[in-house]
């Protein structure tokens, strides 16, 4: 089976967006490659999903323009767009076979039987299911129709895939097999794809590149990789990943490290504070210092943050603890499982120490 070609860069120029006097999205921009998968993640609410439907031609933005290989399409109707969408319930036709499901775009295009044909038997072996050609949508498991939803998406050669939160149905062990063959098709497809979602794992693992939201605004767009360890707010630091909020004053900073002044006692060295919105934090500021919970260890040593073991998870190959800092702050660490270890026991005395100060995130709280 050949690949298809490369897929159209989208380009998303300025996009804003209003409900009334509410604000839905508020001037967005980004491009996005041929062939890239980026996820819109945020939270509910955020304006993932109008975007996401201003893409497809299903909302006219308040402002700003799309652009599919460089050329607008804010004047055209979802069907001239040459976008594909999987929704969420798959929206599969129940009286029609898997077959019949797949050919329904190229019959609506008037192509011909033998060029469906074709295109449907591609469609079958590119998502493992010619053995179910004849079934009907009722007698297939949920990630078989999820995967008949992808191949009728893909089948008339979309120039871009739009993906609405389409693993939201499934069981969590489904819902990890079917990212797994989702983003083994789209890397055969080729096809540009833009994926909705809440979910910050599915995100991160499979995205080539991340936009995260927030109440319509767009906070960062990275790599995974980058978002996960260089986020760029606060917000991302809190909304992807677990994270230990320290609050603390900084008492001094160079363009590689930092010392924050924890307010429940000692001193802890970091990476530089991240500027948010051009505004860098400057000694004698207040700031909270973030960790997460993998990057903490328990030491034999005095020096560090003192805590209380509250509480021992058992996670598998980790195990996470709750602890209690003098001043009643909360904080987790995730510490690897060696076999037949168990949590400490709650009321153990222990230090904590980062990894690394370039681990511990700084930043500024809005004001």
């Amino acid at each position: 089976m050949q690949n298809d070609p490369a897929g159209a860069s989208l380009t998303i120029d300025r996009v804003a967006h209003r409900y009334g006097n509410a604000v839905a999205l508020e001037q967005i921009s980004l491009s996005v490659a041929g062939g890239e998968l980026v996820s819109l993640l945020g939270p509910s609410g955020c304006g993932k999903t109008t975007l996401l439907r201003i893409i497809g031609g299903f909302i006219a933005q308040s402002a700003g323009r799309i652009l599919i290989d460089g050329q607008s399409v804010d004047r055209q109707p979802p069907n001239k767009r040459t976008v594909g969408i999987v929704f969420q319930n798959y929206a599969l036709f129940p009286h029609m076979t898997v077959a019949a499901n797949i050919a329904y775009g190229l019959e609506a295009r008037g192509q011909t039987r033998s060029v469906i044909q074709a295109r449907v038997n591609e469609m079958l072996a590119l998502v493992r299911l010619g053995h179910l050609a004849d079934r009907m949508p009722r007698a297939l498991s949920g990630g078989q129709q999820q995967r008949v939803a992808l191949a009728r998406a893909l089948a008339v050669r979309p120039s871009i895939l739009l993906l609405d939160e389409p693993f939201a149905a499934l069981d969590k062990n489904l819902r990890l097999d079917m990212q797994i063959e989702v983003k083994r098709i789209q890397r055969l497809s080729g096809t540009t794809t833009i994926l909705v979602t809440h979910d910050q794992e599915e995100a991160l693992s499979l995205s080539d590149r991340i936009a995260v939201l927030n109440q319509g605004r767009l906070e960062q767009l990275a790599e995974p990789s980058t978002i996960y360890d260089r986020p760029a707010s606060l917000f991302v630091n809190t909304f992807v990943g677990s994270t230990n909020i320290l609050p603390g004053v900084l008492v001094s900073a160079t363009a590689e490290s930092a010392v924050v002044a924890l307010d429940g006692g000692g001193h802890i060295r970091t990476r530089a504070p991240t500027p948010v919105q051009g505004q860098a934090a400057i000694p004698g500021d207040a700031v909270v210092a973030c960790v997460r919970p993998e990057h903490l260890r328990i030491v034999d040593d005095e020096a560090g943050l003192h805590g209380t073991v509250e509480m021992g998870l058992p996670l598998g190959a980790t195990i996470v603890h709750e602890l209690r800092t003098a001043t009643g702050a909360s904080i987790k660490i995730a510490e690897p499982r060696g076999v037949g270890a168990l949590p400490r026991p709650p009321g153990a005395r222990v230090t904590l120490q980062a990894v690394s100060p370039d681990s511990i995130n700084v930043f500024k709280p809005a004001a």
